[in-house]
């Protein structure tokens, strides 16, 4: 009898491996280079200069009927040290079928799946001009914890998400409600996506962050463009940024690609201060070696007109791998 129960159960073991699938997978960037803010000049051997490096575990299950179960374990590590923050980027469970999907716990925001989709210099964060410049970028929370998300259906070229995270009354907690929708079609993609982020800190403002990218791929060139707003900019109530850009990918042969790209934000006091305005242009270039992996090179200029004014610049070297 026991003998039966144990084949039973790794018959059933086995039936379940085949219905499931896991994947190990990560990206592992780093760069070389010198940055000066205006008052330190670095020199670095630095992870992260086009992609944040990551790994993580990704699977579903075929629960039958059109439906999945779907999980996500995702860490950042630092190349340059070797250091891990655990699965602090991404850990949720859910399901897919006809439906969508929803997915529960620390989730990429539905705001987060849109925001920088135009960014030029290869969407890089440390030199890429959004990354430099737009205060949408740098404020928005992009992986609220304690969420709740669902995305629908595409339909006819078109994607919308919408998320809810809760506080949780924790001390140090936010509320954040997000929305992202998104079309394409042949050479054109349009998105649009909205947050708020409501803290639980006594007296804290809701800050509302918007942003609408466009590409548009002539073949030749692809031309980028984006808009930012920013209410209640850093919690501060009246407070507000608004924020563009423009950029270029252009691809001269099937390896190599050159990206340029231009932004601007300002920031309007509500105490009648004079605005603070950041500008950065940035360029670079990457080589693909393979599928995998590619060797880039950027440069970046960015500038703050404020009470004291700050001219910065850098430059890097780098590879990425994606495994």
């Amino acid at each position: 009898m026991k003998k039966s129960l144990v084949a039973l159960a790794v018959l059933a073991a086995s039936g379940a491996s085949f219905a499931q699938t896991a994947t190990v997978y990560g990206i592992a960037d780093i760069w070389f280079g010198k940055v000066d803010n205006g008052t330190t000049s670095i020199t670095q051997l630095e992870s992260g200069g086009v992609s944040t490096s990551s790994w993580g575990i990704k699977g579903a299950e075929d629960l039958g009927g059109g439906l999945k179960a779907n999980f996500k374990l995702e860490a950042e590590i630092g190349i340059d040290t070797g250091a891990s923050t655990g699965f602090s980027r991404e850990s949720w469970v859910g399901l897919s079928g006809g439906f969508g999907e929803v997915r529960l716990g620390k989730v990429s925001s539905a705001f987060n799946d849109i925001e920088g989709a135009a960014g030029p210099v290869f969407g890089s964060g440390a030199f890429g001009p959004m990354g430099l410049a737009f205060e949408s970028d740098a404020q928005e929370t992009g992986r609220p914890v304690n969420t709740i998300y669902y995305a629908a259906p595409a339909m006819g070229g078109f994607n919308a998400a919408v998320s809810y995270s809760l506080d949780e009354k924790a001390v140090a907690g936010s509320e954040v409600v997000s929305v992202g929708l998104s079309y394409e079609a042949g050479p054109l993609y349009v998105s649009a996506g909205y947050q708020s982020e409501q803290a639980t800190t006594a007296g804290a403002q809701k800050i509302g962050i918007t942003q609408v990218n466009a590409t548009y791929d002539l073949g030749a060139a692809k031309l980028l463009a984006a808009l930012g707003d920013v209410k209640n900019s850093h919690g501060v109530a009246g407070d507000g940024v608004s924020e563009w850009l423009i950029g270029v990918d252009v691809p001269l042969s099937s390896a190599l690609t050159l990206s340029a790209g231009y932004a601007s934000s300002t920031r309007n006091f509500a105490s009648g201060a004079p605005d603070d305005k950041k500008t950065a242009f940035s360029i670079g270039a990457g080589y693909s070696l393979s599928k995998r992996t590619t060797v880039y090179m950027m440069a970046q200029s960015n500038k703050l007109d404020s009470v004291v004014d700050v001219d910065g610049n850098g430059y890097a070297v780098g590879i990425t791998h994606n495994f």
